[in-house]
């Protein structure tokens, strides 16, 4: 996909670095400056976070399994002038970073390339400094249950919620799949109780959680924006590593 310059894999435009914090952060999530900041783009290969948070002012890592990603991170990283650290790694195993030593850890839809999403907050949890942001992005269970087009009517749920097995390949014969599920990639479900509980048992407190709008009155039946209208696809969760052990004890109690 990278070599082929799909639409992930595609580096940062110019334009999105004209103002780079508000093109990563149009929520406000991270206040008004990230200048000096430690930030782990965590699976994010490709040219494009790394980029932005380190023209934002940051001191920027970027782990990713796909060294065709990180290479694009490399060539990014050279043409601008950007010292950014290319670590090729998975995402639930990170012993080559130290604990507590990043003031924030970014983390696009990947987690569903993963059995067990609760390795990967433990580590975020464990690199993260006391304080520390966790703003990551996952595909909303039901959007992995429904069905891509709609089937008499409606869309419908085709995979059960609760399971431990990948979700099945979907036909690959219109946009919304394309949209939706990489060519042949292996994907798990995680349910909520998985994604935010899971974050919460592992120090996190979430302080905003948000559904990206895709959807479009106007769009054409059985586009990816029609789909959006009933299915949200992604969603996006602001966490916070509690301080202590022992302040995580006091808010449970």
């Amino acid at each position: 996909m990278a070599a082929d310059g799909e639409p992930l894999c595609r580096p940062v435009d110019d334009k999105d670095l004209v103002d780079p914090l508000r093109t990563v952060d149009p929520l406000g999530w991270l206040g008004g400056s990230i200048a000096g900041w430690n930030v782990l783009c965590l699976a994010a290969g490709g040219g494009k976070h790394s980029v932005l948070y380190a023209t934002a002012g940051a001191s920027v890592t970027v782990v990713d399994l796909s060294p065709a990603m990180l290479e694009l991170d490399r060539q990014q990283a050279a043409q601008r002038g950007l010292a950014i650290r290319v670590i090729e790694a998975s995402m639930d195993a990170l012993p080559m970073l130290d604990d507590e030593q990043f003031d924030a850890v970014i983390h696009p839809v990947s987690s569903c390339y993963l059995p067990d999403v609760q390795t990967v907050f433990a580590e975020v949890a464990r690199v993260l400094r006391p304080g520390g942001l966790y703003i990551s992005q996952h595909k909303q269970p039901v959007s992995l249950q429904a069905s891509h087009a709609p089937l008499g009517g409606g869309y419908q749920l085709q995979h059960p919620y609760y399971t431990d097995q990948p979700v099945p390949a979907p036909p690959r014969d219109n946009q919304v799949t394309a949209r939706l599920r990489e060519p042949d990639a292996v994907e798990y479900l995680h349910r909520w109780e998985q994604l935010v509980g899971g974050m919460c048992r592992q120090g996190f407190v979430i302080e905003d959680l948000v559904e990206p709008v895709h959807a479009k009155a106007d769009s054409v039946p059985g586009s990816f924006a029609a789909r959006a209208r009933f299915v949200a696809p992604y969603v996006r969760i602001k966490a916070r590593r509690r301080h202590t052990a022992t302040t995580a004890k006091t808010l449970i109690l």
